[in-house]
């Protein structure tokens, strides 16, 4: 999904979020809310469910405070088929998604569940993508890892928080065919449950690499464990990424954004969708969340309720093409 694509959704949410009714009077008034984050704790989609249940814990827009569940495996996988088969109808439970999320269903790595069995419920922003190494690395820019690897493919892994032709997958691919690898399936790609775990991993020195996104690096590169090589974006990102250059500066022409945000059970009643939707509505628009986006990276994807649930459609689509183009599907 390009960044042009993405604004022009923006745009369209825009539009659509204006009619949305900026009040909390429904119906349905949520008990215990629960927000599960369908990887390890250190992951993006860990830091999805904390920082957005943060901020409608201090937005005073959920009763008393959101409780954060890590449920792992399967790329995502054991979540989905969790809130799909046995928590269909939960009407106070939401779950964190990505473009990793999109990836799995597009690929149908989700046995016998599809993108029509849950509701899209909104987008929190977008994640650009990075590609890191570690701090005593010999490698300092994506060339000389391009580089490595074409010399020696065997002697480069990559560390992702997805599963093999995810996401994480795919954003080092696509840049590896844009650096001149026509056979991006010699890259060995290393597949771990959450972006934490991967990095934990490249500090053991089990990898050379590792690919995610900007905000579950972050605190890897201010503790100084890690140096963020490129930057998947078309320019430089603001703030505290903004010494870090892009691939396109490097002569590497590269884009990978992922967009964060949340699903909720298919059998969800219409009262506690429309109240979650204008949560999360609310939480987007919120200072507080400008600034959690800017200190972390995020770049604005303004997407709730049908407008997010088409944006999703479409971005399911277009990775079916990527992924059938560099062979990952047939």
């Amino acid at each position: 999904m390009t960044l042009m694509k993405m604004t022009r959704r923006a745009i369209v949410a825009g539009v659509f979020a204006a009619t949305l009714p900026f009040t909390t009077a429904y119906a349905f008034e949520p008990e215990n809310t629960e927000c599960i984050a369908p990887a390890n704790p250190g992951g993006g989609w860990d830091f999805t469910c904390r920082q957005v249940g943060k901020a409608l814990q201090d937005l005073k827009l959920i009763p008393g405070s959101m409780q954060v569940t890590n449920l792992a495996g399967g790329g995502g996988g054991v979540a989905f088929a969790e809130v799909v088969n046995k928590r269909n109808e939960d009407n106070s439970l939401i779950v964190a998604a990505s473009s990793a999320t999109a990836t799995r269903l597009a690929q149908g790595a989700f046995p016998g569940n599809t993108q029509d069995q849950v509701r899209w419920v909104g987008a929190v922003g977008a994640d650009y993508g990075v590609i890191a190494v570690a701090k005593d690395s010999p490698i300092n820019t994506l060339p000389e890892l391009m580089d490595k690897i074409k010399n020696d493919a065997s002697s480069v892994s990559i560390a992702g928080g997805s599963a093999v032709g995810g996401w994480d997958h795919l954003k080092v691919l696509i840049a590896a065919k844009k650096a001149g690898i026509d056979d991006v399936r010699t890259i060995k790609y290393v597949a771990f449950d959450g972006g934490g775990e991967a990095v934990t991993q490249l500090l053991a020195g089990s990898v050379q690499a590792f690919t995610g996104d900007a905000s579950e690096a972050k605190g890897f590169v201010d503790s100084g464990d890690i140096k963020v090589i490129a930057v998947l974006a078309p320019e430089r990102l603001p703030g505290d990424f903004s010494s870090f250059p892009t691939a396109k500066e490097q002569g590497i022409d590269a884009v990978g954004a992922n967009w964060r945000g949340f699903y909720a059970p298919g059998g969800m009643s219409d009262e506690a969708y429309n109240y979650w939707v204008n949560d999360i509505a609310k939480v987007y628009a919120s200072d507080e969340w400008k600034k959690i986006m800017a200190d972390n990276g995020l770049a604005p994807l303004d997407l709730q309720g049908e407008a997010f649930q088409a944006f999703v459609a479409e971005s399911i689509s277009s990775i079916q093409s990527i992924s059938k183009e560099i062979g990952l599907i047939k």
